[in-house]
């Protein structure tokens, strides 16, 4: 069963008992929204808050300037990207064009996207996103003294979701940096998250896996549009030779390409699935490297020694938890900082419009705000339409 099988089976599931036993769970139904809220977690959150009041306080004290740094790099972030893709459009035939921004479903491959999110590390890393995220907002919120009016699930068609709802007049009656303090923790949080499984990940890579496997070639994890592999190299083929050169891992791929075969010369792949002619392009970022406009990685190999001594269960666990941390740390980093982006109604557009209110009117900020906020959209519907688009033209 592939991920789009996964998700209609989940779909019809979820929305036929939402509908049946609607009023028994208490869900509430507005068009493709479904919603319940609770106030069972509400002592939870405050017990956790009260617990140490200061420490959270401090610690969004420090998060507050991390949070506006990323809110105020996402914009030439974002333009640089644009660039790139401009630039590209006009680049010679056969380069890709590749967004900084992107649409991250688990298990779904998205056109044009330089990555994709595998299924079960890409659920569970979401969760991680979405509680963790709200659960600060919750905290600070509580740690500020503003009454937490409920907190709930939502489902909007399949794509989960998650909420603490403060009291609105509480908010509104806060101090602007204790607001700035709740607006700032559901993206610190997410960093925090991001930082401790980078430091998981890499005590993993460095003690565990690197002196426990050998790569065997690459893997390809996803071929770019409009490229000379599109429609022929399939994710999860093992590329080991190139025109007869032994690819052994991923610099000897890179090395192959760059040195060994010329841009415009018809190749044959060998993988593990049979070899296949494709006729390189130039690469857009230097003229004289040949593409084929892959995404590979190393295929590895549990070393023999490690094998005889522990097995192959064990050295695949570690390697599997590997991968988990990796995509908690890049979905709570992507969402994290994007969700700074200065464009409301995310928190980076919700900060703006409070630090432009220390220094003039609320009319005035709101407007800036408005403003800044319909053009970095802007910037992220173009940047996606970019990548999607020639895809399914």
């Amino acid at each position: 069963m592939d991920a789009l099988q996964f998700y209609a089976i989940a779909f019809i599931i979820i929305w036929v008992s939402a509908l049946l036993f609607k009023d028994k769970l208490k869900i509430e139904v507005s068009g493709p929204i479904l919603m319940r809220k609770t106030t069972r977690l509400r002592d939870f959150i405050d017990s956790i808050a009260q617990k140490s009041p200061r420490f959270w306080k401090w610690s969004m004290n420090i998060g507050v300037p991390i949070c506006v740094f990323f809110m105020i790099l996402n914009l030439p972030l974002l333009l640089y990207s644009l660039g790139t893709v401009i630039q590209n459009m006009f680049a010679v035939h056969g380069s890709s064009t590749v967004s900084t921004v992107g649409i991250a479903i688990p298990g779904v491959s998205i056109p044009g996207s330089a990555f994709n999110v595998p299924l079960v590390y890409g659920l569970i890393g979401l969760v991680t996103v979405i509680v963790f995220h709200e659960f600060a907002h919750g905290i600070l919120a509580r740690t500020e003294g503003i009454k937490i009016k409920s907190i709930g699930l939502l489902m909007l068609a399949i794509i989960p979701g998650a909420f603490v709802e403060p009291d609105e007049e509480g908010v509104k009656k806060a101090s602007r940096f204790a607001k700035l303090r709740i607006y700032a923790a559901g993206s610190m949080s997410n960093i925090a998250i991001a930082f401790i499984a980078f430091l998981l990940m890499t005590a993993l890579s460095s003690f565990f896996i690197a002196p426990s496997f050998h790569p065997q070639g690459v893997e390809v994890q996803n071929t770019m549009p409009d490229t000379p592999a599109y429609g022929i190299l399939q994710n999860g083929m093992i590329i080991t030779h190139i025109n007869g050169y032994e690819v052994t891992n991923l610099t000897t791929f890179t090395d192959i390409l760059n040195t060994k075969i010329k841009p415009g010369e018809e190749v044959n792949i060998t993988t593990n699935q049979g070899t296949f002619k494709i006729k390189t392009t130039t690469n857009s970022n230097n003229t004289n490297h040949a593409y084929l406009g892959v995404i590979v990685q190393n295929h590895l190999t549990v070393n023999q020694d490690v094998a005889s001594k522990y097995g192959d269960i064990i050295p695949w666990f570690l390697y599997s938890l590997y991968w988990l941390f990796y995509w908690i740390f890049f979905l709570n980093i992507g969402i994290g900082t994007f969700n700074l982006l200065p464009a409301k109604p995310l928190d980076g557009g919700l900060m703006l419009e409070e630090i432009l209110g220390y220094k003039m009117s609320s009319d005035l900020a709101n407007r800036i705000t408005n403003s800044v906020s319909i053009f970095g959209w802007l910037i992220v519907v173009v940047l996606i339409g970019a990548t999607i688009v020639p895809v399914i033209s």
